[in-house]
Parts: C-alpha cells; structure tokens; sequence
C-alpha cells in the first residue's frame, strides 16, 4: 500500500460523494465520521477555518476502504483502519506537513496511527486518561416503573435553558469550552434537539440531547443529571425519551458513548437495551519529539 492512496480534499461535499456509501455502510462506527463532516457541511468550511477542515478517502480497486478527517483545533478521526492502512495515512499526512494534535477512533485503530506517527515524525503519544465505550441500540427496555414526571422537549423559545444544562454538562466532564449565549452557535451543542426530564411539579431534573439524523442515525449525546440528583432514575428515563423521539425521527440506529470508567453509566445504557459496539480511544499526539531517521 501507497500512502498515495490516500487522497485529501478541502471539499466536504466531495467527501461525502467519494466516501457517503462506505460511512453509512457501518454507521455505528463511522458515527463521528458522519457527524463531523455534515457539521462542516451545514456551517461551511469557513466557520472551522480555511485549512482546518481535511479529509481522506483511500481507494483500492475502485473500492473505499477507508477515511478520515481532521479539524482543528480537535484534531484526527478515523474510520476503522487496519495497521497498513494507518501506517500509510501517517506517512501521508507527514509528508505533506499536516499538524495533527491528537487522534481518536476505535482502539486498535487510535493505537496503530499514534504508534505510525510516532515512527514517522518522533512525536510522542498519550494515551487520554478518559477511554470511552460506543454502544448501539438493541432493543430499547424503557425502566419499570419510571420515575415520576414527564420528559419536555426543549423547542427554539428554550435556548436559554438548553444554553445552562450544555454549560452544566460541559463543566462536569471537563470539556474545555465555554458554552453561552455569544458561543452557543459554534459551539458543538447548537445542532442538538434536548429532552428534560421534570419532576410532578415541573422542576427539571435531568437531561438528554440527540444529534439530528445522520445516514440513519441519531447520537444520543449529552446525558446529564446534577450529583445531587442521582440515584432517582431520572437519567435513565431522559435517555429512553430522548431514544424514542430519535426512533421517531426515523433514525434505524441509535447509538451513544459512555465514559468506561463510570460502572453506573454503562449498566444504565445496558438496561435501557443498548449493546457495546466498540471501546473508544483518544491520543494526544502534540508531546515532544525525537528526531526521525
């Protein structure tokens, strides 16, 4: 394999026309894949920065085998690769000079592209403390009896208060943005739809969000309860409504990620009829280098 084989584009839309069937072909695994180039899609390439949004197709015998992205400032995203193929994309990628702060993908592949980069630009990887788990919907087993309440979907009068849970969210896990009124629209919580769960008197208690649906799928993504709150069952009625309004929407697949360090998390996902699809790895891959031979 030639890491000429993997060609790079500027152009999201000729992405998605080279590379559109293989990422719905598997959308579980090419979840981010997909969200990402149909964000870069819907807001142009503009409001990511001239050359901070590229993509990647390889192509054997007339076939897509495999693809990438990379924004900045997050970084590289893969679609599953085999360690030739990783090991031919670094080789590109380097060549050409492209940074590359970090890269995430399903484990194998995240490891065989930190350890080709590293071959080829002396860059030394780390492995992020957080490793995550994507699960994809099974047969969805609401909780009996669910908590008391009802589930509210936040609609476009509602931003003020999806504006606060996204901040509350962000601010517990440690995600380094800040979420408001003036960095709402860039940030990536704008294009979700948020399901409250409310108590009998209409107090919110918890919360769901669901990216739009994507070849298919929706991604469940932002599940949030405040620490005092826990162990009420809130999180797990919010994430069944919002999995059913994405059901709904029309979306076959419903998938979402788990922090694998939180037990409690991933058994909720497990009840709720979710199924592990793949372990989730992040790298960064800005630490000093060596020199390369």
């Amino acid at each position: 394999m030639r890491p000429e084989d993997w060609q790079l584009t500027y152009d999201v839309d000729d992405f998605l026309a080279r590379a559109g069937d293989f990422l719905r072909s598997r959308p579980g695994p090419h979840v981010m894949q997909l969200t990402w180039a149909e964000r870069v899609r819907a807001r142009g390439v503009a409001a990511f920065g001239a050359e901070a949004a590229v993509f990647g197709v390889l192509e054997q015998a007339g076939e897509v085998r495999g693809t990438f992205y990379r924004l900045l400032p997050r970084g590289l995203g893969l679609s599953p690769l085999t360690p030739e193929q990783a090991e031919a994309l670094a080789a590109r990628l380097a060549a050409l000079g492209h940074s590359v702060p970090s890269v995430s993908a399903d484990h194998a592949t995240a490891t065989a592209f930190a350890e080709a980069w590293q071959r080829h630009t002396g860059a030394t990887p780390a492995r992020s403390d957080t490793q995550v788990r994507l699960y994809g919907l099974g047969t969805l087993t609401p909780p009996d009896p669910m908590p008391a309440g009802r589930s509210r979907l936040l609609g476009e009068e509602d931003v003020a208060e999806a504006v606060f849970w996204c901040g509350q969210f962000a601010e517990a896990v440690g995600e380094d943005v800040t979420v408001d009124a003036g960095t709402w629209a860039h940030t990536r919580f704008a294009d979700k739809r948020y399901i409250l769960w409310e108590t009998p008197d209409g107090t919110p208690v918890s919360v769901a969000g669901m990216n739009p649906v994507i070849g298919g799928q929706v991604q469940v993504d932002v599940v949030y309860t405040p620490s005092a709150l826990r162990g009420h069952g809130y999180a797990g009625a919010a994430t069944t409504e919002a999995t059913r309004a994405a059901l709904a929407a029309g979306a076959k697949d419903v998938v979402l990620f788990a922090d694998r360090s939180n037990p409690t998390s991933n058994a909720l996902y497990q009840r709720l009829g979710y199924r592990t699809l793949a372990d989730w790895a992040l790298y960064d891959l800005s630490g000093p280098a060596r020199a390369v031979g």
